[in-house]
This record gives C-alpha cells, sequence and structure tokens, in this order.
C-alpha cells in the first residue's frame, strides 16, 4: 500500500517521465542481451532518480541500493573508478543525505526536503575537495591499470560534484549527475563496442539524463515555491 501511495504521488508527467525510462531500459537490455543484474541495477536507478526530483528521502535510499549494485557491475568490467566511485563515495554521501534531508523537511511535508541555496564557504570547500579527490583517483585509478583512465577520472570528478551537491541540498545536484551522466554514455558506449550488453548501461544513463534535467527544473520550482511560502509566512507574522 505504502509504494501504491509513494508513485501516486507522481504527476502524470512524472510518472510518464519514469515509465519512458522504464522502456528505454528494457529495450536496451532486449537488444543487448538481457544481464538481471544491470537491467535490475537500471531500473532501480531511473526510480530513485524520479523521486529525488521530487525532493523525496526514497531517492537517496535507493541510490544507495543502486550503488551497490552498479559497484559490483563496474568491477566485472575493470572500470575501478566507477567502483571505487559508487561503493566509497556515491553510497556514503547518499546514507549522509538520507540524515540530513531527514532533518530539513519543507512545510509542504515530512517526505519533501528543504531545498537550500550553496553558500560562498560551501562553494570554495567543493572546489577543493573536487580538487583534491580528482587528483588523488587519477594516480588510484592509474594503478589499478583502470580501462579508460581519462574519462573514469572525469566521471570521479562529476560524480563527487553531484554527491556534495546533493548533501548540501543544492538544485545543481542535478547538473553535477547531468555532466556524469554524459560521461558514463560515452564511457559504456566504449564498452559496449566490444560487448553489446553493456547497451543496456548507455540506456541506463541515456535515461538518467533525461531524469536529471527534469530533476534541476523540479528542484528550482520547488526552492522557489518554499521561499515564497517563508515570505507569505513571514508577513502574515
Amino acid at each position: 500500500m505504502k509504494l501504491i501511495k509513494l508513485f501516486r504521488s507522481l504527476t502524470k508527467f512524472e510518472l510518464s517521465l519514469w515509465l519512458s525510462s522504464v522502456a528505454v531500459i528494457v529495450l536496451c537490455s532486449a537488444l543487448g542481451g538481457v544481464e538481471p543484474i544491470s537491467t535490475a541495477a537500471s531500473l532501480i536507478g531511473v526510480t530513485s532518480l524520479i523521486f529525488v526530483a521530487k525532493g523525496n528521502v526514497v531517492g537517496q535510499i535507493l541510490t544507495v541500493v543502486f550503488s551497490v549494485f552498479y559497484g559490483i557491475i563496474s568491477f566485472g568490467f575493470r572500470y575501478y573508478g566507477e567502483m571505487i566511485t559508487y561503493l566509497c563515495m556515491t553510497a556514503p554521501m547518499a546514507v549522509l543525505a538520507v540524515f540530513t534531508w531527514l532533518k530539513h523537511p519543507s512545510d509542504a511535508g515530512a517526505h519533501e526536503v528543504e531545498a537550500a541555496k550553496l553558500s560562498k564557504k560551501r562553494a570554495v570547500l567543493m572546489v577543493v575537495l573536487t580538487v583534491i579527490v580528482t587528483a588523488a583517483f587519477w594516480f588510484i585509478l592509474g594503478w589499478f591499470n583502470t580501462a579508460n583512465l581519462v574519462v573514469s577520472t572525469v566521471s570521479v570528478a562529476t560524480s563527487f560534484l553531484a554527491s556534495y551537491l546533493t548533501w548540501c541540498r543544492s538544485p545543481y545536484y542535478a547538473i553535477g549527475y547531468a555532466a556524469n551522466d554524459i560521461v558514463l554514455i560515452i564511457l559504456w558506449t566504449y564498452a559496449a563496442m566490444s560487448d553489446i550488453s553493456c547497451l543496456a548501461m548507455t540506456g541506463c544513463f541515456a535515461a538518467f539524463l533525461a531524469n536529471d534535467i527534469y530533476g534541476f527544473i523540479s528542484w528550482n520550482r520547488r526552492m522557489a515555491a518554499q521561499e515564497s511560502a517563508r515570505a507569505a509566512k513571514s508577513v502574515r507574522t
């Protein structure tokens, strides 16, 4: 019943976007030869994104599950950067985001997080940490003889930015993830050239890109609505 209620919270557009994303993933999986773990990971991932776009903490919980699945898949293709990034960075950051989001509900309800503007202090810290993390991973991934080292390193940088901004409750998290989606579409397209089963992951991140673009739009609308509500409340008081 709770699951049905969760999906009923989606607007007609959001439900259509989710169903379209599921269709793309299933089609790519069928064309590439069905890989159960890749298909399952993709479906979990795209479901997490539609709820993250709504500011619902369930999206972050599903992100943790997706990260575990994706880490296993990446290991099989020697994409060690992806494996380490999602298991050691994206998953832990999603866990932190769960607690942060629960502590900052919006007035619209406990299941919707309050969006926040990125402060100058956090923006500077983000840049510094991104440079440090990217440089460190360049050498770590090189030592592991990671496939497509440059693309994998860029993926680490964009993943870290996205995870950090998600923790900060900033609408710009979606821009970070959209950039990461583009990088991963390229990465898995390379893999699909030698192994057609990787087409499922290419389709997965193509669907992710559409959802993250919507996420940016949705979060900006939510932030504007929340600011208007706060302004109206202060006038009344």
